[in-house]
C-alpha cells in the first residue's frame, strides 16, 4: 500500500514539475509580419500563400533556438523540427514582397513579449545564389538594433537600410535576441528589390 502511494505521489509530483516546465519556455514568441516572412506568408494570417510549410502554418512565431544557430541550409527553420519545409530554397519557391533599395521598414508581430538583447537583420549578398541552401556566409549584417533589455510592445517597428546594390531576389534574415534566455528567434524574409 505505501508503494502504491509513493509512487502515485511521486507521478503527480513529475507530472506537475513537468506542466510549469514546460509552461514557463515557451511564452516568448514573435514573427515578421511586413514584410511578411515565410513562416508568416504560410500562416492563416499571411494567407497562406506559402504552401507545405510545416509547424509555420500553425505557429510562425515558434521558430526558436539558441543564439547564433546559423546551421547551413536551415537558416529559415533555424533547425527547429517540424520547420524544416521553410529551408527549401529555390528562386521561385516563396512569395516575395516587392521592396526598394533604401529605408524599410520591418514589423515584428510578437504574442509574447520578452526583454531583448539586439534585433539583428541580415541581407543576401549580391550575386548569392537562390537555388542553393541558405548559409549565413552568403548574407551582411544591415542592421543591429540595441534594446537594452527593454520589454517591446506587442508590435515592434524597425527601419533598416537596403543596400544601393541589391537587385532582384534576395534574403532578410531577421533575428530577435531574448534578453534573459539563451534563445533567439529567425525569420526568412523572401523580397525583390526593385
Amino acid at each position: 500500500m505505501k508503494k502504491t502511494v509513493l509512487k502515485a505521489v511521486l507521478s503527480l509530483s513529475l507530472l506537475a514539475g513537468g506542466l510549469f516546465f514546460s509552461s514557463t519556455v515557451t511564452h516568448a514568441h514573435g514573427y515578421v509580419s511586413s514584410p511578411g516572412s515565410r513562416a508568416y506568408f504560410g500562416s492563416a494570417a499571411g494567407g497562406k500563400v506559402n504552401k507545405n510549410v510545416g509547424r509555420a502554418e500553425w505557429e510562425p512565431q515558434s521558430i526558436e533556438a539558441t543564439k547564433n544557430t546559423f546551421i547551413t541550409g536551415k537558416l529559415a527553420s533555424a533547425g527547429v523540427s517540424g520547420f524544416d519545409p521553410l529551408d527549401e530554397q529555390t528562386a521561385d519557391r516563396w512569395f516575395k514582397s516587392d521592396i526598394t533599395t533604401g529605408p524599410l521598414a520591418i514589423n515584428w508581430t510578437l504574442t509574447a513579449r520578452h526583454r531583448t538583447s539586439t534585433w539583428n537583420y541580415y541581407m543576401t549578398k549580391q550575386g548569392w545564389n537562390p537555388n542553393q541552401p541558405l548559409d549565413i556566409k552568403n548574407f551582411d549584417l544591415i542592421a543591429t538594433v540595441d534594446d537594452n533589455a527593454a520589454i517591446p510592445e506587442a508590435s515592434v517597428k524597425h527601419t533598416v537600410t537596403v543596400p544601393s546594390d541589391r537587385k532582384g531576389y534576395h534574403v532578410i534574415y531577421a533575428v530577435w535576441n531574448v534578453y534573459d534566455t539563451t534563445n533567439a528567434f529567425y525569420q526568412a524574409i523572401d523580397v525583390n528589390v526593385k
